[in-house]
């Protein structure tokens, strides 16, 4: 073999060698890049509205949803033309019992809205505050008339009122954050990161705070133990975004 065609040999061997090991290190990030990705994890939180879509969202008593919310910016529009009865929404693809409840809301100048829980639809109910315990959402601030402490803003309408000493309620246009954590033992609701008051549900206390007047013509009121979420259009604007739930 003469050293002309043994230098060709050695040097088809190094490219190929080179070229060989190009391969391995490519092969190699390509694992690590893949074992590296972020993974979503499962915290087990339900989104009922994402921003995007409506969907299992209906009136009440209905199977579709009322002209009267939209979706607007990412967040749950109700155009404020329902009133004490008609208009409000639930959310009908699970009920759920205990469970811990996120949201974002803003409110109209003067407005009024609900938050919703246990509610039992049927043709004897007209409303969901037949059934249903509500969280209270209010513009405090500027609300026409005036206001019973059970009837502002966090409160468990008609039940027991929010500690005000613990309230931060921005003013009607801008986003609020509301939590609802309910189980038979407590429920607690909160605004803006500072919990607003505290409950245990079907104790003695609770009997007598529904037995005492407010509740006489609704019988069924606050016994379910499981029902649908729901959300009140009270005739004002009001925006939802963001809502979340988690089953405890």
């Amino acid at each position: 073999m003469n050293s002309k065609y043994l230098q060709i040999i050695t040097l088809i061997s190094v490219i190929s060698l080179n070229g060989c090991g190009t391969t391995s290190e490519k092969s190699e990030t390509s694992v690590v890049g893949t074992s590296t990705e972020t993974q979503p994890v499962d915290d087990g939180w339900i989104t009922l509205f994402d921003g995007t879509t409506t969907d299992g969202w209906r009136g009440y008593n209905s199977t579709s949803l009322p002209a009267n919310w939209v979706i607007e910016d990412g967040s749950l529009k109700s155009l404020g033309t329902g009133g004490d009865i008609g208009g409000d929404i639930v959310y009908g693809n699970q009920e759920f019992d205990n469970f811990e409840l996120s949201l974002e809301w803003k409110i109209g100048e003067g407005g009024n809205s609900g938050i919703f829980y246990h509610v039992v639809e049927g043709d004897k109910y007209k409303a969901p505050y037949e059934t249903a315990p509500e969280y209270q959402v209010l513009d405090d601030l500027g609300f026409p008339d005036p206001l019973e402490d059970w009837q502002m803003v966090g409160a468990d309408y008609a039940m027991h009122v929010a500690d005000t000493s613990q309230k931060v309620v921005k003013p009607a246009g801008e986003w609020n954050t509301s939590r609802i954590v309910f189980s038979e033992e407590k429920a607690e609701h909160w605004l803006n990161d500072k919990k607003l008051l505290e409950f245990v549900p079907w104790s003695e206390d609770w009997y007598e705070r529904r037995n005492s007047g407010k509740w006489d013509d609704y019988p069924d009121y606050g016994l379910a133990k499981t029902g649908l979420i729901g959300i009140q259009d009270h005739g004002s604007f009001i925006w939802y975004k963001n809502i979340k739930i988690k089953e405890l």
